[in-house]
């Protein structure tokens, strides 16, 4: 997922998105465990988009607690 199409969520479907990714990276490493996966980079996209929205999560909770 694009970082502007991450921008124009709220905080409520960014932490269900979180919990999917979350899910989805679990399933990928456990399946590369077992046998080497096709494209291990996908891996790795699902960890940066992991990281992408906790960045806009933090963001958009220190702005709206000021």
């Amino acid at each position: 997922m694009k970082n502007s199409e991450l921008k124009t969520l709220s905080i409520e479907e960014l932490q269900q998105r979180l919990l999917s990714e979350r899910e989805i990276y679990q399933k990928q490493k456990f399946a590369h465990a077992i046998s080497p996966i096709e494209n291990p980079m996908k891996i790795k996209e699902t960890r940066r988009t992991i990281a992408r929205i906790l960045t806009l999560l933090n963001s958009k909770e220190t702005v709206e607690s000021k």
